[in-house]
């Protein structure tokens, strides 16, 4: 009797044990993310190039006479202005020829003088009848000759005079030197072809970039305004900040591209002629965009969506459509509003409404939208 009693109680609790085992719901594990922030944020318009740096002018200094160097008045690597003495020929030879082309012209001058006085002199005889006309003809010719004989003269002084300066050779442009050919007792040649030294402009200086044809639309509706244009050396550094001063007037058919150049003040000297650099047209800046974490989009059979966390720590997907991307960041549109905070890591393991544990907050990326 007793044994009954036991059983029969045994099988009440059990049966109580089982029942709260049913009734008792089953826990998911919480999927451990990352997240960013949905924001509001002005974002450029960037399209991106491989740039090579180039000098607005080059000018390879060639002799214009022969001589021997004399002197040397800079130093190779050196900036120079305009105008500054570069070289020094031997003037004595100039000086020479110009003292003897002076010489010539006094005598022709004299002999012009002598032969229109007696030009005047045959005149007065010939209206007198003194002299025949073939004689005042002659004289008026011998003047005549005379003149012409004057004036060859004088430009032989102006072209020694010009060999005496072209004897001083000065910087046409001003830029940065490069290696010097030559040294001091050198001799020259005006019909030398090597040049005696290699002068770029680098102030400012010139950065020739390519982008495909197909952004040309865009290019010409920005391009009345003053379009940005950065580069940055391709071991990294300080981006140089210049604007958009040249587009070529036709595309490149074997690439598809056009070519564009970028104009920099270059102060520091920091772009450097044949320097690759990277570059970046900003043709305009988003001042109002909501972005994402690029890493938080998801593209999907139905289309491109997020996972938005939600205030019970749950998962909901909110599709979204990408207008671009910029960077880190993607801007979009669609069901995610500014202050949402969205999955960046390990969305493969999240469906709607599944629980998250946050491990990290990763920041959306930082894009530049003023200073470079």
């Amino acid at each position: 009797m007793i044994d009954t009693r036991v059983a029969s109680a045994l099988s009440a609790v059990c049966v109580v044990v089982a029942a709260c085992a049913k009734h008792e719901p089953t826990r998911s594990p919480s999927v451990p993310v990352t997240v960013g922030l949905a924001e509001r944020r002005a974002v450029p318009y960037e399209l991106s190039a491989t740039g090579t740096v180039e000098p607005i002018q080059t000018v390879s200094v060639l002799p214009q006479v022969s001589g021997p160097i004399v002197r040397i008045a800079f130093r190779e690597g050196q900036d120079v202005t305009r105008g500054q003495v570069l070289f020094q020929l031997d003037p004595r030879p100039f000086q020479a020829a110009l003292a003897q082309a002076r010489s010539l012209l006094q005598r022709d001058r004299a002999t012009a003088t002598n032969a229109e006085e007696q030009a005047k002199r045959y005149s007065a005889l010939a209206e007198k009848e003194y002299v025949t006309a073939e004689q005042y003809d002659a004289t008026r010719s011998g003047a005549a000759a005379a003149s012409a004989t004057v004036a060859a003269s004088q430009a032989a002084v102006d072209q020694a005079m010009l060999n005496l300066q072209y004897a001083t050779i000065r910087a046409p442009i001003s830029g940065r030197t490069g290696s010097l050919r030559v040294r001091a007792g050198n001799l020259v040649r005006s019909t030398d072809a090597t040049p005696l030294v290699t002068i770029n402009q680098i102030r400012p200086i010139l950065v020739r970039f390519a982008v495909p044809a197909a952004n040309l639309s865009d290019i010409q509706r920005y391009r009345n305004t003053q379009v940005t244009v950065l580069a940055t050396p391709t071991g990294g550094g300080t981006p140089s900040q210049g604007t958009l001063d040249f587009v070529d007037n036709a595309v490149d058919t074997t690439t598809g591209t056009i070519l564009l150049k970028g104009r920099f003040s270059n102060p520091d000297g920091a772009l450097w002629p044949g320097e690759f650099v990277n570059v970046r047209l900003r043709l305009f800046v988003d001042q109002n965009a909501l972005t994402v974490p690029a890493s938080a989009v998801v593209s999907g059979q139905q289309g491109s969506f997020v996972f938005v966390i939600q205030p019970d720590s749950s998962a909901a997907t909110k599709s979204v459509k990408v207008e671009r991307t910029a960077g880190d960041l993607a801007l979009v549109t669609g069901e995610v509003k500014a202050g949402d905070r969205v999955v960046t890591d390990g969305q493969l393991r999240l469906r709607q409404g599944s629980k998250v544990q946050i491990k990290a907050r990763g920041d959306s990326a930082r894009v530049a939208t003023g200073a470079p």
